[in-house]
Order: structure tokens, then sequence, then C-alpha cells
């Protein structure tokens, strides 16, 4: 259901691929379900590192928890920057036949999922060449991802402005990444035991992604259209920075979501740990992923009902507010309480998690209307590449806080018993880091000020300046 009504047409300096005279109210079920594809073929380099590349350093490789912290935290930063100059690249970036952003989707998926090959593949040549190796196939990884992942998340606000829609979208790739995280948990998680050729797990699993994946790709490219009309389309680095200074909504957005990834990604690192070596219950890792992927797809349809009801920033805090409980819960269950317990805040955490992760990119896109009112340039491109620069420092904060953890604590890999202060410093990177990153973040969007209803009015200005020229 439309909550705001399209831009009439515009002069624009050429139409992308399947382009509309206005951007239509309701995008097609083919078109959503193509563009949640495309995050199901991203998590499949993008969720596994997450979930499994710590593990698979320390337990496979070799590499010590420092050294391993130390790499994510550098290679993630590294990341961060090549988002900024993704996006650089992506507003540079146009094709009259092809469109402006899904060309990326259709050369770059195969050496991204074939870097993730790679990475996943550290020969043995001493503890200095497998750091090396290992340094150079992640920065690789993460360049090729931002190549891709850029110009895919600025598709979704070049394919509508409606926000019920948007939301459709995000609910689209949120369904996507977590099927991806479920499948990952139930499928590769229970094999990653001490003794077993974990190698073989991870060359077979990342060969199987690279076919999986490179199909969703195309899916994607040939079911996504972009249809909202655009004034520019090479846009010089003065227009790009003129957009993003000044665009508060924004810049509040990016210093919320990296908190609050800091602390998912402090989680995410450390929950196989926290399922494994705390609660002694690696079975259970399979049930959490089948309740993230159930979670997934009650509150996929939910979200634009939501959106209509409390609005995006609302539901953004409460989902933060649920993910601080469970941490709470997780980090203060006592040693030799009921499983069900800390499980509980497992799973909260999760929950809370999953809905913030479905609304901030229909935030993000809401912010490209925001820099379009003001400066009278659309910039998607280098608005979601700071966005995604903001959440890669989160993710390099968080991944390196869950590896500094266990080394504070003394883990011992492929050890059958960790010390106390090892399962404490687990404790801490899966529940306190989580809860204090999450609040903080929900208290920062107190103060969002581009409301659902302010949007609106800023999509209908636009169109009314559009009408004058």
């Amino acid at each position: 259901m439309s909550t705001s009504a399209p831009p009439p047409p515009s002069a624009v300096s050429g139409p992308a691929a399947g382009s509309t005279s206005t951007a239509p109210d309701r995008l097609t079920a083919k078109a959503i379900l193509g563009y949640g594809a495309g995050d199901f073929a991203n998590n499949l380099a993008f969720a596994t590192a997450g979930a499994f590349l710590l593990i698979y350093y320390t337990d496979v490789a070799g590499i010590s928890a420092a050294a391993a912290g130390t790499l994510l935290l550098v290679v993630r930063v590294f990341d961060a920057f090549a988002d900024i100059l993704a996006g650089r690249i992506v507003d540079r970036t146009y094709s009259k036949r092809l469109g402006k952003f899904r060309p990326f989707l259709l050369f770059g998926s195969v050496p991204l999922l074939g870097l993730s090959v790679a990475t996943f593949a550290v020969p043995q040549i001493g503890h200095t060449g497998m750091l090396v190796y290992a340094y150079l196939t992640y920065a690789a990884l993460g360049l090729a991802y931002s190549l891709v992942n850029i110009p895919y998340g600025s598709l979704a606000g070049a394919m509508t402005q409606v926000p019920s829609e948007r939301a459709k979208l995000a609910s689209a790739r949120s369904v996507g990444g977590s099927i991806v995280s479920a499948g990952l948990g139930i499928v590769i998680a229970p094999r990653l035991v001490p003794g077993a050729d974990l190698q073989t797990v991870f060359t077979v699993a990342t060969l199987c992604f690279m076919v999986v994946g490179t199909a969703c790709y195309l899916f994607t490219f040939f079911t996504c259209r972009e249809r909202v009309q655009r004034e520019v389309t090479n846009v010089s680095l003065r227009q790009s920075f003129t957009t993003l200074k000044g665009n508060r909504p924004l810049l509040m957005l990016c210093v919320s979501s990296v908190l609050f990834i800091t602390g998912g990604l402090s989680l995410n690192t450390l929950q196989l740990y926290y399922v494994r070596d705390v609660l002694h219950a690696l079975n259970l890792y399979p049930v959490l992923s089948t309740i993230q992927l159930v979670a997934t797809f009650v509150l996929a349809p939910a979200i634009p009902l939501l959106v209509r009801r409390f609005g995006k920033r609302t539901a953004y805090m409460g989902g933060s507010v649920v993910t601080a409980l469970g941490g709470l819960i997780v980090a203060l269950s006592p040693t030799g309480a009921v499983v069900a317990l800390p499980f509980t805040g497992l799973v909260l955490g999760m929950l809370g998690f999953l809905l913030v992760n479905m609304l901030v990119w229909a935030l993000e896109a809401d912010t490209v209307e925001y820099g379009e009112w003001r400066t009278g340039v659309r910039t998607e491109g280098i608005t979601y590449a700071l966005f995604s620069f903001t959440r890669k420092t989160g993710q390099a904060i968080g991944g390196a806080v869950g590896a500094y953890a266990l080394a504070l604590g003394g883990y011992a890999a492929g050890a059958a018993q960790q010390t106390e202060a090892a399962l404490w410093g687990i404790r801490v990177g899966t529940g306190i880091v989580p809860a204090a990153c999450a609040l903080a973040a929900a208290l920062i969007m107190f103060a969002y000020p581009l409301t659902d209803a302010r949007h609106a009015e800023i999509v209908a200005e636009i169109a009314e300046r559009r009408t004058r020229r």
C-alpha cells in the first residue's frame, strides 16, 4: 500500500534499463523476490566470513586469537574505506543498456564468491606466510564485496520511493540473508567440533556457495529494474560531498548503526563459542538458527505493518532495547543455570538484531531523498557507501572486540574445557558488549529527525520541483 504519491516524470540525462516515466506504487512479487535473492548471494560470502572466519583462523589455520583479532580489525577498517571508493565508482558509472547498479551484480559475482573460497583456504606455509595470505585474501574479499554490495544496496532506492514498498525490499533482503545464516547454523556449525576435518568442510561449502550465489546474483540482475528518475548520472566528487554535508539524518543513522553493529558483530563472532564452550550445548546452535529463520519469515511480512503503525524510527529503537535485554540475560546468567535462561537471552538478542536490520536499509534509502531535497543532486552510491562505511567500521570493531575478549580470557583453541577466565571473556563479548552498544544506538535514534511523515513531505516537494522544470 502506497503512503506517498510517486514523483511525476522529469528530464533525465538517460533512462535506466527497464525504467518507466514514474516510480510505480507497487513492486512486483518477482522484483521483491529477486532483490531478496541478491542478499542471499551476498551473505554466502559475508555471513560465512562473519560467523566462521575467526574460528577458521584459530582452530583450522592455527593463527592465534590475538593475531586474528588484529587481522579482522585492520582488514575490516580497510573494507570500510573500500566502500567509499566503491560508492564513488558507482556514482560515476552508468550504462544506457544495463542501468547504473545492475552491471556490478552481473560482473562482480564470480570474483566475489571465488575470493570467498580462497579466504577459507589458508595454506600451511609458516605463521608469517599464513598471516600474509590471510590478510591479502580477506582484504581482496572485502574490496570485491564492496563493489557488489554498494550497488546492490543502492538499487533499492532506485526501484521505488514509496516507504511501504521500500520496507518490503528491506524485509526481502533480510529474509535472504537470514536463510543463509540459518543454513550455516544448521548445516555447517554442528560439524565444527574438535578433531573434525574442518578444512574440507569449509572448502566444500564455499565451492557450493560459489555456484549457488552466482545463480542468485543473475536472478537479481534480471528481475530488479531501476525505475526512479534521476537528475544526474555522473556525479562529481564535489557534488557527492555536498549532498553528504548537512545530511543530519544520514549522519545520525550512521553513528547509531556503527554502535549497533559493533555489538551485533561481537555477539555474532562469539555466539558459536558461547553455545559450545559456555553452555556445552553445540546441538542448540542449529536450533537457534532454525528459530532465526522462522522469526525472519514471521517478521518480514509484519515490517510494512509496523512501519505504518509505529514508524521506522520507533520500531528501530524497540528492536535495540530487545537486543540489549537479551545481551544482559546472556552475560548475567549464572554458571550452572538452566540452559533455557541464557538460550532465551540469545534468542532475544537475535530477534532484536533481526528487526533493526530489516528496518535500517529502508531508513538509509530515505536519507537519499533528504540529500536530494537539500542539494538537488541524487547520490545513491556515495550515500549508501558512507552508511556502509560506518557499518563496516562497526563490524571491524565488533569482530576485533570479540577476538580480543577470547585472547584476554586465555582461550585455548581446540581444548575440550576452557578456563573460567576464558568463559567470562566469551560472556562479555556475547552479552555485555551487545547490550551496551544497543542501548547507545537507541538513544541516538530517539533524536532522529527524519520521520516517515517528514519523508513523505520531502518526496512530494521533490516531485513538485520536477514539475516546475
